[in-house]
């Protein structure tokens, strides 16, 4: 048996332009990825909006992580839906970065994955902030006191649990009838690390939940943790789950199967 870093080079592929970018199927995919994300980032980071108008900003308050946890849930649950027989309903650059360390995107198609995700999620606040009325967009923060290596692991456990589950549910062949419920379930884990996470990180899992409302609000205080966390936790499960339990050579997988 090789090596496991030769195991998981064997699993990367570059892709080809053509194929991978400038194909109808390809650019269908990337706007599935960006409606998607605009339509989770929409819901989700307007849900602490709308919590925040009607308490006269106590959006911080125990009813207000569970609110803003179950319309991230449900809003990605949604997300995903809708899009996975399209573009494999990634909605997440963290996901889309696991896919592609197992061998399942290949480089191309994950960068254009990302950049329309990352689209998604900016046009998603500017059009909060303008049907707002001009509501102030704000990312995701670091609680009082919470250094910034620990905000740093917590995001990638909390997104090594989501790519896991992706794994576990959408991508793995062997998934059976678990795969119907696979948005269900990464909705699920998602609401729950919110309602772990959400006070002390923000629980983003999600680079473009972070890079949209930073954009729009202008404020990058500890950014980088919303990029480092998630890729690090999202490229950990893809290459511990595809080397452990599926364990296969390099395969693309089609959009419909993802």
């Amino acid at each position: 048996m090789p090596p496991i870093h030769r195991q998981l080079v064997d699993r990367v592929a570059i892709g080809r332009y053509q194929e991978e970018v400038a194909d109808p199927g390809a650019i269908r995919a990337f706007v599935a990825e960006f409606i998607s994300v605009l339509i989770f980032v929409f819901a989700g980071q307007g849900s602490g909006l709308a919590f925040g108008k009607l308490t006269h900003g106590a959006d911080t308050t125990p009813s207000g992580l569970v609110a803003v946890a179950i319309a991230h849930g449900l809003a990605l649950f949604v997300g995903v839906a809708i899009s996975a027989n399209i573009s494999g309903g990634h909605v997440n650059p963290a996901v889309t970065f696991g896919a592609f360390v197992g061998g399942n995107i290949t480089l191309l198609r994950a960068i254009f994955y990302i950049i329309a995700q990352l689209l998604g999620a900016v046009v998603a606040c500017f059009l909060l902030s303008f049907s707002t009325g001009g509501l102030a967009i704000t990312g995701c923060s670091l609680s009082a006191g919470l250094s910034v290596w620990s905000a740093f692991v917590f995001e990638i456990v909390m997104t090594f649990g989501l790519v896991y589950t992706v794994y576990a549910t959408a991508i793995d062949p062997k998934k059976g009838e678990v795969g119907t419920i696979a948005p269900l379930a990464i909705g699920l884990i998602v609401g729950a690390n919110i309602l772990v996470g959400g006070p002390f990180t923000g629980a983003a899992m999600n680079p473009a939940v972070a890079f949209g409302p930073s954009l729009v609000g202008w404020d990058w205080g500890n950014h980088w943790i919303y990029w480092a966390g998630p890729l690090i936790g999202g490229g950990l499960a893809g290459a511990i789950y595809e080397l452990v339990f599926i364990n296969r050579s390099h395969e693309s997988l089609p959009g419909s199967d993802f």
